[in-house]
């Protein structure tokens, strides 16, 4: 599967080096466009439809898709954001093209059209080839009018690359509209997946252009769509000759009060694989966890405060069975800030991958650099899973500057904390510090249900105790989690969650995994 992600930059050096070694770049627009074009005969029956062209490159290609439209039987009309007198290079060919096309299957010279919003009258399809991902300002005066009033019209759009006012490198949009369609040619752009680009593109066509695969090792992608292709080789199978403790034993802190969410998290570990899986909790609580987990063992700690859950938390990250530990679901519950930093600080020093989620990663946001340093002088890998609230907890928006996108951000925070940062949302992001990340796109809305992120730390957890790294753990995670939201479909309950894992792992065996 073609899962690299390009920026815009990469996609022209991608076009760059494909010419360089012999391919006109007239015969690759020639191929984007008869893409767009046989993309809208395979959905939309022979309709009228009016093509709004740009000056550059994505004009030329809706140029080319209108010409094999028109050489299909279609009515179509070609509108120009700037006269023909004025284009050069590929796209001043792709006029003569429709030109020449217009004149055998429509009869007479084309006229040269102004773009303005009239130009929708009597159309019932829009093609919107004005921009694409290049545009980096906001969409303004007669294309922004156009398309706003194609829109309110109700009229299909499709769009060229991205929609015209999206930001092909962030996802950002501004004045864009939504399309119902989107054709784009090589490899996705991280706009075709990240909001509020992906939410605007509509359905996504990635269509072969004739741009070799090898010219990927020349553009160093260190972007991927999440899919299980990008963390297969490291995912944990089975051995039929290992033991419970060959599959890992994961740890999960459990709060006094807010019991739900450290259940959730050790069930969605113990689901994903981990061989044995503990929930530590104060006494006083030991009877709740005990009495609703039957395969997952519930050790109490003695004592009131944290200071005295302290020492048995130690005796049980020193057994060197322990393979993976996860604080911060419900952890804030009937402890005081202070005295849960000071067990989040113990879990880091104890030399074992940790995932820090929820109030683990809140209770520093006083003091970001202090869960830094201990990240720092961890030395095993550290996953953060904070959802944008506790992501502006942690990294101020001084750290950000600069950072246009969800990806940019993930990114720096990963280089900032020394933590593979999954940052959640309906486009999560997953960056380690070395730069590398995924952005995942197959999570249902139906996640967004208290709850959720508790299931999908504990699946990290469970992936770490099997020994995966951290970066393709959170990864598959992610992956799985959505996956697992699929299977149950509507009314969806965080509880319901784990007893799905299954199922996304028949799923994820379906891809030669698991």
């Amino acid at each position: 599967m073609a899962c690299e992600l390009l920026t815009v930059g990469q996609m022209a050096q991608a076009d760059a080096l494909t010419i360089e070694r012999g391919t006109p770049g007239f015969t690759l627009m020639l191929a984007a466009g008869q893409a767009v074009a046989r993309a809208i005969v395979q959905r939309w029956a022979p309709r009228p439809t009016v093509v709004l062209c740009g000056p550059g490159n994505n004009g030329g290609d809706g140029l080319v898709a209108a010409a094999s439209l028109l050489q299909q039987g279609w009515s179509v009309e070609v509108v120009l954001l700037s006269e023909p007198d004025a284009w050069s290079g590929d796209a001043r060919m792709a006029w003569r093209h429709w030109q020449a096309m217009h004149a055998e299957f429509a009869a007479g010279t084309p006229v040269s059209r102004p773009l303005e919003a009239s130009c929708l009258d009597g159309r019932t399809l829009v093609v919107d080839a004005l921009f694409g991902a290049g545009l980096t300002r906001p969409l303004e005066g007669a294309a922004a009018e156009t398309l706003a009033k194609a829109q309110r019209r109700a009229l299909p759009i499709v769009a060229v690359d991205v929609p015209s006012g999206v930001w092909g490198d962030s996802g950002a949009a501004t004045g864009a509209v939504h399309c119902e369609l989107t054709v784009t040619f090589f490899r996705l752009k991280p706009a075709h997946l990240l909001m509020p680009g992906r939410a605007l593109c509509g359905e996504t066509v990635l269509a072969d252009i004739g741009v070799p695969d090898t010219v990927l090792p020349h553009l160093q992608p260190r972007t991927w769509e999440n899919v299980p292709t990008v963390w297969q080789t490291v995912y944990p199978r089975a051995d039929t000759a290992g033991h419970k403790y060959h599959r890992g034993h994961a740890l999960v802190w459990g709060g006094a009060q807010m019991t739900g969410a450290p259940r959730l998290a050790a069930r969605a570990a113990a689901r994903v694989g981990a061989g044995l899986t503990t929930v530590c909790v104060p006494q006083s609580a030991w009877a709740v966890y005990a009495a609703s987990l039957t395969s997952i063992m519930v050790h109490p700690l003695a004592g009131v405060g944290p200071n005295q859950w302290q020492g048995g938390l130690q005796s049980l990250l020193d057994d060197a069975r322990l393979s993976a530990v996860l604080i911060g679901p419900g952890a804030l519950g009937g402890t005081h800030p202070g005295g849960l930093k000071g067990l989040v600080l113990t879990v880091l020093a104890s030399g074992r991958p940790v995932v820090l989620d929820a109030d683990a990663l809140s209770v520093f946001q006083d003091d970001p650099e202090l869960l830094f340093a201990a990240i720092a002088g961890h030395g095993r890998p550290v996953v953060m899973t904070p959802h944008d609230g506790e992501f502006s907890r942690i990294f101020a928006p001084s750290t950000m500057a600069n950072c246009d996108s969800k990806l940019a951000r993930a990114r720096k925070a990963a280089q900032l904390s020394g933590a593979v940062v999954l940052l959640k949302g309906p486009d999560t992001v997953v960056a380690a510090p070395d730069g590398r990340a995924v952005i995942n796109a197959s999570a249902p809305p139906t996640l967004a249900t208290a709850g959720s992120g508790d299931v999908l730390a504990g699946l990290i957890l469970g992936l770490l105790a099997q020994g995966m790294p951290a970066w393709q753990a959170a990864c598959a995670a992610v992956w799985l989690h959505g996956e697992a939201a699929q299977a149950f479909g509507p009314g969806l309950l965080a509880d319901d969650l784990p007893e799905q894992i299954p199922t996304a792992l028949r799923r994820l065996a379906a891809h030669g995994l698991g």
